[in-house]
């Protein structure tokens, strides 16, 4: 559905981004659509600008990408695409489009600290081996001839990654992103902030694509009205006080933690069953997030 605010009251409002509109209200799909897209391109504008990222560099970008979504995934009864047609399809000139085509464009790889720093925080949070009695993840010991049959971080390490990677490795970038810290004894202990980095920009660049990507295809494809629909809500208020946005916040970070934890704890569960089933096929995302900043009628409405 399309961000739906400006046809409710303006206080107590719970979107309505999963197939559940009023069905007796009907915008001009192009206003309210051109009005959803200033929303989402203004903050992503003023990042573009903070980082150096100009205007002719994201016509260039965004050429190459209408390019790339025509040819993959508009195509008419399995017929090779042409660039005639892809040129009809996205506006981009013909030209641009044969140049486009040819280009070997390079795929971003992830950092490698990504996935095995991932996988290795959401391992020490669902799995139980790695859990206190209170469901908090256990201090590890590094590996030493005292701990031969305790878990230690280098079994959690060994765990992950298969491969040849030393643990000393792992750990000097965990330490780098603030995401542990070491006790006088030496043990590894995971930090309370361990879903959000204070370092690595990599890392928070990373994720930030992957989770606005998810976020608004979640969206476009509750927008088309395919089912079923997928959860996309958010609550909503205006009108309030410092006092009440520093509750509510804490409130937000209080709740949001624990269902993560909860979402961790099966998905890795449900993981470890598909793998030895041989039926790996999906990947799923789901998030969390609260935003709150002074209020303004102009920039919210978005006349």
């Amino acid at each position: 559905m399309i961000f739906l605010w400006d046809i409710f009251p303006p206080t107590r409002i719970l979107s309505v981004m999963d197939g559940e509109a009023d069905k007796g209200i009907n915008p001009e799909p192009g206003n309210i659509l051109v009005l959803a897209l200033k929303k989402i391109l203004r903050p992503l504008v003023r990042l573009f600008i903070a980082n150096q990222i100009t205007h002719p560099y994201m016509v260039n970008l965004l050429k190459a990408i209408y390019v790339e979504v025509a040819e993959t995934e508009f195509p008419v009864n399995d017929k090779k695409q042409t660039d005639s047609r892809i040129s009809l399809l996205t506006g981009v000139h013909r030209k641009d489009v044969k140049r486009l085509r040819n280009e070997n464009l390079n795929r971003y790889q992830p950092p490698a600290s990504v996935s095995i720093g991932a996988q290795l925080i959401s391992r020490w949070l669902g799995d139980h081996d790695y859990l206190d009695a209170s469901g908090r993840p256990l201090p590890l010991p590094l590996r030493t001839q005292d701990t031969p049959q305790k878990l230690t971080f280098d079994h959690l390490v060994e765990d992950i990654a298969k491969q040849d990677l030393r643990p000393r490795v792992v750990l000097d970038e965990l330490l780098r992103l603030g995401l542990v810290e070491q006790d006088k004894n030496g043990q590894v202990i995971l930090k309370s902030e361990a879903f959000i980095p204070q370092a690595g920009l990599e890392e928070k660049l990373y994720f930030f694509g992957k989770n606005i990507q998810d976020h608004i295809c979640a969206a476009s494809h509750n927008i088309s009205g395919r089912t079923p629909p997928f959860f996309d809500r958010s609550v909503y208020y205006d009108k309030l006080s410092q006092e009440s946005i520093d509750t509510l916040t804490e409130m937000c970070h209080r709740i949001g933690m624990r269902a993560l934890l909860e979402i961790n704890e099966k998905a890795l569960e449900l993981q470890t069953r598909d793998k030895s089933r041989h039926v790996d096929r999906y990947r799923m995302n789901f998030g969390i997030f609260n935003f709150s900043t002074d209020y303004d009628e102009k920039d919210d409405n978005d006349e």
